[in-house]
């Protein structure tokens, strides 16, 4: 998998030894969360000297419980598949967009959204920047670093609250990312690949939303057959 992808994806397997990492990864920011153990995390002491600069240290190291969002992928697409979430490609998905009311909904970051989406796109990110300085998010960040990768992010906890706050249940959803996904078997992936989209999508289907398509190739698609596509400073004008 591409580095780039790597960024919307939860390092499990790397958490539990990152915390060993942190104390190494990243010395050259000099900033409070390169160098902290779950120790010193825990310490009064670092805790004040951390307050006194304005990070909030919320508890250990311990992985919360496993979300909806971090199911395995076969069942994640047998859910897809129980509930009809249908694929579309982007020319489809444009004509759906033109003549049915479909609303795209592009779950990729915010600020790819703003370089450019397809027009009447609502945007809302599955995955933010980790934001909390719990010992978890410190060795989610080391770990994350351990890749280069040094904007990783975690699973946006507002996804269906935002969602919801836009689009009722019965709406026309075509839910967006960047690559896609895709639920079609293949000689080398026998389940489909998944994608930021289709985790968004079952999030919707458990949710209770019952008209969710799925855009086939993502948005790089859309771009690369030149379908029509907006600036946030072209809307604003």
């Amino acid at each position: 998998m591409a580095a780039a992808s790597l960024t919307s994806i939860s390092l499990h397997s790397s958490a539990s030894s990152a915390l060993g990492l942190a104390s190494k990864q990243c010395q050259h920011n000099n900033h409070p969360c390169c160098w902290l153990t779950e120790r010193s995390v825990r310490s009064s002491s670092t805790r004040q000297r951390l307050s006194s600069r304005g990070l909030k240290i919320r508890g250990a190291a311990t992985k919360q419980v496993k979300s909806p969002a971090e199911e395995d992928w076969k069942t994640k697409r047998e859910v897809l598949l129980q509930n009809k979430v249908r694929s579309v490609d982007v020319k489809e998905a444009l004509r759906l967009q033109k003549e049915n009311k479909f609303v795209i909904l592009d779950v990729r970051p915010e600020a790819e959204f703003k370089e450019a989406h397809p027009p009447g796109a609502i945007n809302v990110q599955i995955y933010r920047l980790i934001k909390e300085w719990t010992a978890w998010d410190i060795a989610r960040r080391a770990a994350f670093a351990f890749f280069g990768i040094f904007a990783g992010t975690e699973e946006n906890p507002e996804f269906i609250q935002s969602v919801e706050s836009q689009l009722d249940k019965k709406a026309k959803i075509i839910v967006a990312c960047a690559a896609g996904g895709t639920m079609r078997p293949t000689q080398n992936l026998p389940e489909g690949q998944q994608s930021r989209s289709l985790i968004a999508a079952y999030l919707l289907v458990l949710n209770g939303y019952t008209n969710v398509f799925h855009l086939e190739g993502g948005l790089y698609a859309w771009f690369k057959e030149g379908l029509p596509a907006v600036s946030e400073e072209e809307e604003e004008e």
